[in-house]
């Protein structure tokens, strides 16, 4: 095994063993969480969103709680392989979505990616009637304008990564989203610059978010918690 293929597995394995720890500490949390509450479910690009930092920080007029099970690297499959810690031991009232990205990062194939995605939102509505579901367009990026990292990794994060590609993805999963009768929701406004990218003031990486994004991306939420 050459040099390079030992450091790509040793780095998806680190990755897969922290993607277990945080599981295992949201299946601890999940024991004493609220019922019927509002859940934030989905990859990196949820993970990081600081909702709990936020809800003690602000004043959201809400008089339920928001969780949040994002996890880093996430794509459809592993959501599928953990729907109970993830979504269902919470029996949420309202699910806010966003999942996929990394499928199409991965370059996961188009039909296996859009098949995961519509057996989720079928298991939910199985398992969860009554719950409301939230399918989230994807977040721009930036490949443009941030020059952080080295060229190498630049290039490798972001040959599957366009706007274009997360543009047409949207289509494809909010026609998901009406075939399982759950709404689509782009809070993406105020989030890009003319040129349609991330702005570059908002990205630490060209496709994550700083919290100042997420304030924008919360205010435009808020509409969808009453």
């Amino acid at each position: 095994m050459s040099e390079q293929s030992t450091s790509l597995t040793n780095m998806l394995l680190c990755i897969e063993k922290l993607q277990e720890d945080i599981r295992a500490n949201y299946a601890v949390k999940n024991q004493t969480a609220q019922k019927g509450q509002i859940l934030f479910v989905g990859s990196s690009l949820m993970e990081i969103f600081p909702i709990d930092k936020m809800q003690q920080a602000q004043d959201l007029g809400l008089d339920i709680v928001i969780y949040n099970r994002g996890v880093r690297a996430t794509t459809t499959t592993d959501l599928l392989n953990h729907m109970d810690t993830l979504i269902f031991d919470l029996a949420p009232s309202k699910i806010f979505i966003n999942i996929g990205s990394n499928d199409i990062g991965f370059s996961v194939l188009e039909d296996v990616f859009l098949a995961n995605y519509d057996e989720i939102l079928h298991q939910i509505k199985e398992n969860l009637p009554n719950t409301a579901v939230y399918v989230m367009a994807y977040f721009p990026i930036n490949a443009v304008d941030y020059s952080g990292e080295e060229k190498e990794e630049h290039d490798q994060f972001y040959a599957y990564r366009s706007n274009e590609l997360l543009e047409a993805a949207n289509t494809k999963i909010e026609q998901l989203a009406q075939k399982n009768g759950y709404e689509f929701i782009n809070v993406n406004a105020g989030l890009t610059d003319v040129n349609g990218n991330l702005r570059e003031e908002l990205t630490f990486d060209g496709g994550h978010i700083y919290p100042a994004g997420y304030e924008i991306v919360l205010a435009n939420l808020k509409k969808y918690f009453e």
